[in-house]
């Protein structure tokens, strides 16, 4: 018997998911598990906290520079093999910061991190939407809440947790083994997908969007802390807003723009968008300013503060339960618009004097933050897609994934600006500018619940079983490795 090379036989929808979940809890926690050990990071390096910052910054700035061309280089040469790049990227990254011997080398890794971070969540998205059709994505809310909510929240305590008893080495060591296994199963069992994009690349585009979206992040994440008059967040928002606009009018007018900015004239998925943006700014405005007035109110440690906002978490993943179940029987809008006005005031009790005092009152109003908003958000996500095609589905998702990267760092901003940009030194510090801010967020999510209206009445339906063009039942759940080639 001659020697047989057995390759495993994974069911594509399978692979996804797992392929998915994996990529996006390593992307999800390296948002948050390095801030822990900053303190630590600059000890080490013999370098000052603001230099050990940079590391944070290199981050996300990277990160928002991946998302314009994430939909383009999906379409242009396959999403399973931009995504399993882009995860080799992130995983190689990775074992290079653990490794780092200084922080000149960290930060660069860490710019290798976010920019392949920004290309995995729209790319990761396009393989799973396309992997299932609209009307069995309600499934997928259990898939998608795990890296959204639970992973970012869980960053911060085990970041603490393995930088005091293990090293600030092992936050990055921990993503090598997770990425390899997900990297090698992705390769066995991904389907490839090349929708090949009309027309020459937008290089115009590209050199409007991407720097833009750079300086804004920039700016945004970093005007609170540092002053807006500091002439580099000051130059970084000025610059990046007028190339914003120039970007917006460009890709209005070309013919192949880099961002089909025109997929925003779809009644569903410019709706989807437009709240997906609304309620990241009242989310993590929110999460931004309510520790600060926990401590403004209690004198509670910043680790207590941290702590308070965890139950929010656990809300959100009961919320993938809500919407599993609850979606296909209320439809996107009656079940999207009172979960947003059950948001809305469930914020703005926060607000209230003496709310914010009481711990367990804090930790009960977190947990239905995160139910009741966790199922507005996840709804949107599900639903906003109905009506996208699959040749627009990559284009789409990147557009998605950039309004609500922007619409978070607005509302950080724009708490901040209420509060004057500072933060709590003593226990004696006035909180009404922060109950403000908390009223600013519960504003923002009130008015999504308008902008919901516009969402369907009815949940996406399975296609006639008389429909020539379906597939016949299972069949996309069969390992055929042939790659689907458009164009």
């Amino acid at each position: 018997m001659s020697g047989l090379l057995i390759r495993p036989r994974i069911r594509p929808r399978v692979a996804v998911v797992l392929v998915y979940t994996a990529a996006m809890c390593m992307n999800g926690l390296d948002s948050t598990i390095v801030n822990p050990a900053l303190y630590t990071i600059a000890g080490d390096f013999g370098r000052p906290l603001s230099a050990a910052n940079t590391v944070e910054t290199a981050f996300l700035v990277a990160l928002a520079v991946g998302l314009p061309v994430a939909g383009w280089l999906g379409d242009r040469f396959g999403t399973k093999r931009v995504f399993l790049g882009a995860l080799t990227a992130f995983t190689i990254a990775s074992a290079v910061c653990g490794l780092a011997p200084d922080l000149n080398t960290l930060v660069a890794a860490r710019a290798v991190q976010g920019l392949a971070g920004g290309l995995l969540t729209p790319v990761g998205m396009t393989l799973l939407f396309r992997a299932f059709p609209p009307h069995e994505r309600m499934k997928l809310a259990k898939v998608l809440i795990v890296p959204t909510a639970l992973m970012p929240a869980l960053g911060p305590p085990l970041g603490g947790l393995l930088t005091e008893h293990l090293s600030w080495h092992w936050l990055f060591f921990v993503n090598v083994p997770i990425g390899t296994a997900a990297v090698l199963l992705g390769f066995f069992g991904l389907r490839e997908h090349v929708e090949g994009p009309e027309g020459k690349f937008d290089t115009v585009g590209f050199w409007l969007a991407t720097p833009a979206l750079g300086l804004l992040t920039y700016a945004l994440g970093f005007g609170p802390s540092q002053g807006w008059t500091r002439p580099a967040v000051a130059v970084s928002a000025a610059m990046g807003s007028v190339l914003l606009v120039a970007a917006v009018l460009h890709q209005v007018r070309a013919k192949t723009p880099l961002l089909k900015l025109k997929l925003l004239a779809d009644r569903v998925y410019g709706s989807a968008s437009a709240l997906a943006g609304v309620t990241a700014a009242g989310l993590m405005g929110v999460l931004f300013v309510f520790p600060l007035l926990y401590q403004a109110s209690l004198g509670a440690s910043a680790l207590d503060a941290g702590l308070s906002v965890f139950p929010e978490a656990v809300g959100l993943m009961l919320a993938s339960q809500v919407v599993d179940r609850l979606l296909p029987k209320l439809g996107p809008r009656l079940l999207t618009v009172p979960a947003l006005l059950v948001a809305a005031a469930v914020f703005a009790t926060l607000a209230i004097p003496g709310v914010a005092e009481n711990a367990w009152s804090v930790r009960g109003l977190m947990f239905l933050i995160g139910l009741v908003l966790g199922t507005a958000v996840l709804t949107v996500q599900i639903s906003g897609f109905e009506s996208i095609g699959p040749a627009d589905m990559g284009q789409a998702m990147g557009l998605f994934q950039i309004v609500r990267t922007l619409g978070g760092a607005l509302g950080i901003a724009a708490c901040a600006a209420v509060i004057g940009g500072g933060h709590v030194t003593e226990a004696a510090a006035d909180p009404g500018p922060y109950r403000t801010a908390v009223w600013v967020t519960a504003a923002l999510v009130a008015a999504g619940a308008l902008i919901a209206l516009r969402l369907p009445r009815e949940a996406p339906q399975p296609p006639p079983f008389d429909d020539e063009d379906a597939p016949p039942p299972g069949e996309d759940l069969a390992a055929d490795e042939a790659p689907a080639v458009k164009g």
